[in-house]
């Protein structure tokens, strides 16, 4: 099977998903093509010309599957390449442009959303990393429709779409049992991590917010700030790390080898986010032994007990966080992860490709 597998913005979870998928599924013929993720507006729009110029030779070859990120205009390239457009088309979704929180001095994403929306519609198969993802997708779909001028009757072939689109999420890599171990007693419990992109819907404030509490009331912790980080991250990073260095182990990106040994250290992963579809970089320290503790909201009600959420509010996190730092008794077990992990979504993937539409 000849798959030509397109990721248009190739964000870090764009090209681990990527990456893993062709690993997992060797017996398949791929071909990949992706785009650098910079100049969004552009990127998003330009794609198909991107690669109608650059990558000509490649589309014009025949393909049984086109399997598309939803960054993607699946359907400008069918039209460009009608011979895609006979191949079997699906679609993954890693997030939605309907679900992304815009600040006021924001233009609205109206290119980016028309291009997920006519990339779905144009799919044979619609696929989303949770169930999260696609009802936000759906429900901001409808609720957009509605500013047309037409005042078009949406909903019927938005529930059409909820009803065949599928939710597979990101697996990530299976766990391995002495690796577990040595995490486990490498694991120091006061130590807080936060490896998330260095960006405002990540909701870096609230996290601070509370650390800082923390520290003026005397609570013990640690504390690793890692993730990505890009040339300009809220001014919330810099004033942090003057309020809380006496409290710090790390700060900023790390090699590979560094980042993992300082997962495998963690005791409490958190996330106080305002978007996320998925969270990879929490269900990584999960798998590694860190408790997780994350808002009650967006994708993760879904996903973690409620042993390990928080309601969503500072003083939620701030009462949670003090108690699993100052009394060991109240801390929930260590996560298993193991449905997370690829021998659970394999043959899920597999059959994604293989089924016939």
């Amino acid at each position: 099977m000849r798959v030509l597998l397109l990721s248009a913005y190739e964000a870090v979870s764009h090209r681990y998903w990527a990456q893993s998928l062709m690993a997992q599924l060797d017996e398949v013929s791929w071909t990949l093509l992706s785009l650098p993720p910079r100049h969004f507006a552009w990127r998003i729009r330009g794609n198909p010309l991107s690669w109608m110029l650059k990558e000509h030779d490649t589309l014009s070859q025949s393909f049984d599957v086109v399997l598309a990120t939803s960054m993607v205009d699946l359907a400008t390239l069918a039209g460009l390449f009608p011979h895609l457009g006979r191949a079997k088309k699906v679609v993954y979704f890693h997030e939605n442009q309907f679900a992304y929180p815009e600040s006021s001095d924001q233009m609205p994403q109206v290119e980016a959303k028309m291009v997920n929306l006519y990339t779905a519609l144009a799919a044979d198969n619609v696929v989303f990393n949770s169930a999260y993802n696609r009802d936000s997708f759906i429900d901001g779909a409808r609720a957009f429709l509605k500013k047309m001028p037409e005042n078009l009757p949406a909903a019927k072939p938005l529930e059409a779409l909820r009803e065949r689109a599928q939710v597979l999420p990101v697996p990530i890599p299976e766990s391995s049992e002495p690796c577990q171990q040595t995490a486990v007693n490498k694991t120091v419990p006061q130590r807080i991590v936060w490896n998330h992109r260095w960006e405002y819907d990540k909701n870096p404030d609230d996290f601070f917010a509370v650390l800082f509490a923390l520290s003026d009331a005397g609570v013990a912790f640690e504390l690793a700030v890692l993730g990505q980080r890009f040339r300009q991250a809220p001014a919330i990073f810099d004033e942090a790390e003057q309020r809380l260095a006496k409290h710090i182990v790390a700060w900023g990106p790390q090699p590979e080898e560094a980042y993992r040994e300082l997962l495998d250290s963690a005791g409490i992963v958190v996330s106080t986010t305002w978007h996320e579809f998925q969270g990879l970089a929490i269900m990584e320290a999960a798998q590694r032994g860190a408790l997780p503790l994350v808002p009650d909201r967006l994708c993760f009600p879904a996903l973690y007990p409620a042993a390990y959420r928080y309601d969503g509010s500072r003083e939620g996190l701030y009462d949670r966080l003090s108690a699993w730092l100052t009394d060991p008794a109240v801390r929930p077990e260590r996560l298993d992860t193991t449905a997370w992990e690829w021998p659970a979504w394999r043959e899920a993937y597999r059959q994604l490709l293989m089924s016939s539409t």
